[in-house]
């Protein structure tokens, strides 16, 4: 085959599995490098079935794309072995002689029926096209949905009612279409496609389903036995005939019904797939095919994947939004997504409920009950979702009604049991919000479930063992943020300061440093008053201000430490002592003073019984006292406090422990040791998700590797850690900074300045797991 390709001109641009795709210049070429393969083929076993089309695909980096290379694939697909199949496009431009006409075909790929040729005279079974089909003519190509198609075909072959469901715009009926055409094959008595949008009454779904197949006495008697295949369209509005039409499929052995809807039948043998928005790659793909449509030159640009996010990667919302790319750039249609339920705007000869987001969403809007528009409007204060009891406690949600609005396909359920909407649903939603005159209300009763949320988490995320507190606050990041938002503008200060305070360890743990400072700012520069979440918030801005301006840390924790003795907080005042000795400890100063301060607060904290706050100061303690010069008592202290740490099973102070043992052995030249110790403490940060600490063991890694002589290894880890502070950003500590200076300067030793480089940018590109793997000669 490939002799022949070559001797035509033809260049080989894909194989998959035995398939080739083959380029030729000229159709007399790619028509006479058929034959040769045919003549060549004859006398053994192997038949070869081709398609040949002529056309102008794209070129895009991996080759060949767009609807003609479909096209060729299909008229390939629909023969035989041993068949030569031609398209009209290329009979015209070669010598039509050797040509026999088969007719009009409809491929599957949904196209406007082709007239397809065969090379020579072989009889062969009739083409593997529709047939006994009133499918339409989509206006534009299916793109993507590979693994959903392959998944609806698998449910088809074992189910006789499969219901498609999902919100407007996601895609149902262009699935439900493919899906019936590549399933036509097991359906040789017919597909039908029955469109139910312009119905109103429910009793008449079964006539307008006999109309598409031609039944003269009766859909059932017609169906009988019969193989066929309904596509029932935009069942949600005639719901109530959803009795009517189980009760066909039952009498109908053969028969099988796909259903499209956006809720649920809820009849007995019904089988539900969620049709879910477009993967990431596949949203790109389409918008760029429906750009180029209006605008051939059209070249993607970065702005496009943060574009289809936006819109949730929903097919009619990247089909508006692409329609525009005629005027307007990825760039300006990102800025202009505040609008995008009135920007995105379908042209003429669309169905009127899809003209714009805002008539397919108002569409499925309209057929709710008063109860369910109610919490759909409510719904609409949460973002990124809610749990079951948020939505109790803040909306007075009733399980039944959420169920109903899932089933509606407006309301969605995630694996962790939350639920959540399409952003462009949630807009709409908090336009309805807003229209009720609920809106001031719920995002009161919004921002102060998540204040005790947060209150709540508090005393578990300064502990030794905030894994489970953490796991529950990073899906509420985005409800936290809205608390805050509304909080500030309501003039709601002393919440406001109190959700600052309680959110302290979060925002440190999780590297929410940057956004944790500026909401501490504002929230201090709105209210002066000397209250307890006053100063609470001032020890939280100190350690958050600490180590990147050590004059603001120092400046918060004094005051936090006058105001917390004037209201007589001990709790407050033993917290504040810390954070200002850590401010003073960033500039390396006075450290019989700092000393004095750790010592005083690690005394408070014994005496109220926090034990994770007492043994965190000891490992304070034994810094301060390094620094002062008697180093025998530094491991004293850090050998007690791993010791204590592990009793108490305070995994977040052990994994200190376990890194200042690992820094020892560095010392000492026990290299395997150090490296051992430091995957136990890495281990643990990365368990926590505690940021801040794995920038600071990758940079104790790449100590221990430069030291073995892997000095590009330590470069990536170096650079990795440096490009995780930013990420985060904040700075290092002073200790940090010194270590991390140390280990570069080494790596310079044995490095020249364009290995340094080259190391370094691999380094940044690497996640923080490839980069641990490295460390421990695992990649």
């Amino acid at each position: 085959m490939r002799e022949a390709f070559a001797r035509h001109g033809g260049v080989e641009v894909d194989t998959q599995g035995d398939a080739f795709f083959v380029a030729f210049p000229t159709a007399p070429g790619a028509l006479a490098a058929a034959a040769e393969m045919l003549n060549g083929l004859a006398a053994g076993p192997i038949r070869l079935r081709m398609g040949i089309h002529t056309g102008t695909p794209h070129a895009g980096d991996e080759g060949y794309v767009g609807a003609d290379v479909h096209r060729a694939a299909r008229i390939a697909a629909s023969g035989h072995g041993g068949q030569v199949l031609v398209s009209a496009s290329t009979t015209a431009l070669v010598d039509s002689a050797v040509l026999r006409d088969l007719g009009e075909h409809r491929l599957k790929d949904l196209s406007a029926p082709e007239r397809i040729f065969q090379l020579g005279d072989g009889e062969f079974p009739p083409l593997k096209t529709l047939y006994r089909t009133n499918l339409p003519v989509p206006a534009t190509p299916f793109l993507g949905r590979d693994q959903e198609l392959a998944q609806v075909l698998e449910l088809l072959e074992g189910t006789r009612l499969l219901t498609l469901t999902g919100p407007g715009g996601t895609g149902k009926t262009r699935l439900g279409l493919q899906a019936a055409a590549e399933a036509s094959e097991g359906f040789p008595d017919g597909i039908y496609w029955v469109p139910l949008a312009p119905l109103r009454d429910p009793q008449l779904v079964l006539d307008a389903a006999a109309q598409a197949v031609g039944a003269q006495d009766g859909l059932a008697d017609h169906v009988g036995d019969r193989q066929l295949l309904l596509l029932l369209d935009n069942f949600e509005h005639v719901v109530e005939a959803a009795g009517d039409l189980a009760a066909l499929v039952g009498s109908c052995p053969n028969l099988r019904v796909i259903v499209t809807s956006r809720e649920l039948l809820r009849v007995a043998g019904e089988q539900a797939y969620p049709v879910p928005p477009l993967e990431p790659e596949e949203g790109e793909e389409l918008f760029v095919a429906r750009a180029r449509a209006v605008r051939p030159d059209f070249e993607p640009t970065l702005a496009v994947g943060e574009l289809c996010a936006r819109l949730d990667n929903l097919p009619l919302a990247l089909e508006l939004a692409a329609a525009r790319s005629r005027v307007l750039s990825p760039e300006q249609l990102l800025e202009r997504l505040s609008q995008r339920l009135d920007l995105l705007k379908a042209g003429r000869g669309a169905d009127p409920r899809q003209q714009t987001l805002r008539a397919t969403i108002e569409w499925s809007h309209e057929l709710l009950d008063p109860d369910e528009q109610r919490l759909f409007a409510r719904l609409a204060v949460f973002r990124g979702g809610c749990t079951l009891e948020a939505a109790e406690m803040v909306c007075d949600a009733g399980l039944d009604t959420l169920e109903s609005l899932v089933d509606k396909s407006l309301l969605r359920v995630r694996d962790d049991d939350r639920f959540w909407m399409l952003e462009t649903i949630r807009e709409y939603a908090e336009e309805r919000l807003e229209a009720a005159g609920e809106a001031d209300d719920l995002r009161r009763r919004h921002a102060e479930n998540f204040l005790a949320l947060a209150e709540e988490a508090e005393p578990s995320l300064r502990g030794g063992s905030p894994q489970e507190w953490l796991d529950r606050l990073d899906p509420e990041i985005e409800n936290l943020r809205a608390a805050f938002d509304w909080l500030e503008s309501a003039g709601e200060t002393q919440p406001a300061l109190r959700l600052c305070g309680a959110l302290h360890d979060f925002w440190m743990i999780r590297g929410h440093i940057g956004e944790g400072r500026r909401r501490l700012d504002r929230a201090l520069a709105a209210d002066a008053r000397p209250t307890v979440a006053r100063a609470r918030a001032l020890g939280a801005a100190s350690m958050l201000w600490g180590v990147d301006d050590p004059a603001v840390g120092a400046a918060r924790a004094e005051e936090a430490l006058g105001l917390a003795l004037e209201l007589g907080d001990v709790w407050g005042a033993a917290s504040a002592r810390r954070a200002l000795a850590a401010a003073l400890s960033t500039r390396g100063e006075d450290w019989e003073r700092i000393r004095k301060l750790v010592e005083e607060s690690r005394m408070a904290f014994v005496e109220l019984g926090d034990d994770h706050q007492a043994l965190a100061l000891t490992r304070f303690l034994a810094w301060a006292v390094e620094e002062l010069g008697d180093t025998e008592r530094y491991w004293e202290l850090v050998r007690e406090y791993l010791a204590r740490a592990q009793e108490l099973g305070n995994e977040r102070l052990e994994a200190r422990g376990l890194g200042a043992m690992a820094y020892r052995a560095l010392e000492q030249g026990r290299l395997d040791e150090a490296r051992e110790l430091q995957a136990r403490s890495y281990e643990i940060d990365r368990k926590l998700g505690f940021s801040l600490h794995i920038a600071n063991d990758l940079v104790r890694f790449a100590a221990i590797l430069v030291r073995a002589g892997e000095a590009a290894a330590a470069a990536q880890l170096v650079a990795r850690a440096d490009r995780l502070y930013e990420e985060i950003g904040t700075q290092r500590e002073s200790w940090a900074v010194q270590e991390r200076d140390e280990t570069l300067s080494l790596i310079r030793e044995q490095l020249d300045e364009e290995s340094l480089t080259a190391a370094w940018e691999r380094g940044r590109s690497l996640d923080v797991d490839e980069a641990v793997a490295l460390a421990l000669g695992q990649e």
